[in-house]
């Protein structure tokens, strides 16, 4: 479905912006969506690699269904080359032959996968599951039939095509922001920041739940200017998007470069609190993963790691203290 035929046997691929135009037999960057005889084929389709029970936090996805745990799915390749990748052996240190190993898994077998171990939803994730579209949407539809929510762990390079099939089947989705321009030209394979962007935006405006990650590099995007630009885009589009920094530690080809400092942790999210974001959470920092009522100040969520261990929020998403509507959704009872 997501390509057009071109002259010369050549096919377009259109699942993400990176339009491949595809030689006869040849691949698309993401070495995973194959040109054969003038059609385009998924070669991870029923290829997942992980049905991995993981809590929703660990997405990492605040606001919506805090408490709850998916299954996540991935498959191998990437439409990004980031030089820190934190999944490379599936991402991008793999070759055709190894996708034929994976056992075949069909939409339905997940699903029936997540329903037998009482998980509430189904992540696709570890990798950039644009990379396996038509599988991800499969595998959506039918969960969406038996009650399950679908959260899409991305790097926000869709088409608008794959964004227009998706909006009706994702609920929530955690979308990176790595960085400026220049970041994403050198460290992510030539991307384009602006089309990240737009499609944060887009994907809020069809109505998913919609939360930003940013992984903070010392000496590649984390000056104050560097912070405050992602945090003055977030807040001209919902200044209660929630926000999470993350923490770099040393990974594939950046071992050289030093872990986040604290200091440099801490600084962003005093940042993003001063100019008016509602909700910014920073990873491995405790205080900095609790969530705050943004009018009365109380803390409505707090966490210990991945595991919850207060939630004052009533069953229509309001603070329970002030009833100030938080715009997060619940679920009242967790099946595990």
């Amino acid at each position: 479905k997501f390509y057009r035929k071109l002259d010369d046997g050549f096919v377009q691929c259109t699942a993400c912006s990176r339009y491949c135009r595809i030689a006869p037999q040849g691949l698309g960057f993401c070495r995973v969506r194959k040109n054969i005889d003038g059609k385009l084929y998924s070669l991870v389709y029923n290829r997942a690699l992980t049905l991995t029970a993981d809590p929703i936090e660990k997405k990492p996805i605040f606001n919506f269904m805090p408490g709850t745990y998916c299954n996540s799915i991935s498959t191998y390749g990437c439409n990004f080359s980031c030089l820190f990748c934190q999944n490379h052996d599936i991402s991008q240190d793999f070759v055709e032959k190894d996708i034929s190993k994976v056992p075949e898994t069909t939409p339905e077998e997940i699903v029936e996968n997540t329903l037998e171990r009482a998980l509430d939803g189904i992540s696709y994730t570890y990798v950039e599951p644009t990379v396996f579209l038509e599988y991800a949407l499969d595998i959506m539809a039918l969960a969406k039939k038996q009650g399950l929510y679908n959260v899409w762990v991305s790097n926000g390079y869709m088409s608008e095509e794959a964004i227009e099939a998706l909006a009706k089947y994702v609920d929530a989705t955690n979308i990176d922001l790595k960085g400026n321009a220049d970041f994403y030209r050198k460290m992510c394979g030539n991307a384009n920041i602006d089309i990240v962007k737009k499609n944060i935006k887009l994907m809020h405006e069809k109505g998913v739940h919609v939360e930003v990650t940013n992984l903070i590099i010392p000496g590649h995007n984390d000056t104050d200017k560097d912070f405050e630009d992602i945090v003055d885009f977030i807040a001209s589009i919902d200044k209660c998007m929630p926000l999470h920094f993350s923490r770099f530690f040393p990974h594939y080809k950046m071992l050289d470069t030093p872990i986040t400092p604290l200091a440099t942790m801490r600084r962003a999210y005093e940042i993003a609190k001063e100019r008016g974001l509602c909700y910014v959470y920073l990873g491995n920092i405790p205080e900095a993963q609790q969530t705050y009522c943004p009018n009365c100040k109380k803390v409505v969520i707090e966490r210990a790691g991945y595991d919850i261990t207060l939630m004052a929020i009533d069953k229509n998403g309001r603070c329970k203290y002030c009833k100030y509507n938080l715009g997060i959704k619940v679920k009242q009872h967790s099946k595990r």
